[in-house]
């Protein structure tokens, strides 16, 4: 078992050094620092309550959806957190690139990730098309996590598979 874990982690520490230092530019710092805030619990609050009460139809009924797929979501997150502390991979690894002001809590998983995925997916749903906007949106600040150096790519598919199984959760309760 034990050979598996180490070429699991050999592999995934090889993606996040792609990530993380083959494609740094200064206009993708710019970009993924802004980028990665959509996934903050600030804006998909907002997204989440604006959708939720300033909509009709299918749409509000979507915009509450997200907001309980959110507010569901971060339970699991914080539980995985406490159990599983993993140190963040610029902690960890040598010549790791991150951002300013750098979070110091656990790594596994990531909440941004978890929480774009949790608010989109229900809107994804009701209109097929504006997939085509927000599940890049959505995938590309999960890639930011990485390439500021909070996360490594588990902890991105984690806070994915997280946030779109509680969305698809709410949607099915609700729908």
């Amino acid at each position: 078992m034990s050979r598996v874990v180490s070429w699991l982690q050999k592999h995934e520490h090889r993606m996040f050094f792609f990530v993380n230092q083959r494609i740094q530019h200064s206009a993708l710092d710019y970009f993924f620092n802004a980028i990665t805030h959509l996934g903050g619990a600030t804006a998909m609050i907002i997204i989440a309550l604006c959708v939720a009460l300033f909509t009709e139809g299918v749409w509000r009924i979507a915009g509450i959806e997200s907001c309980i797929a959110l507010a569901v979501s971060h339970v699991p997150v914080a539980i995985i957190k406490k159990k599983y502390p993993r140190l963040r991979p610029y902690l960890v690894l040598k010549g790791a690139h991150t951002c300013k002001k750098p979070l110091t809590d656990h790594s596994f998983p990531s909440g941004h990730t978890t929480a774009i995925f949790s608010v989109t997916v229900p809107l994804m749903l009701v209109h097929s098309s504006i997939a085509i906007i927000l599940l890049p949106i959505a995938s590309l600040v999960g890639l930011s996590r990485i390439y500021l150096g909070l996360h490594y790519p588990s902890d991105c598919l984690a806070g994915l598979l997280i946030g779109t199984v509680t969305a698809l959760s709410a949607v099915a309760i609700l729908g």
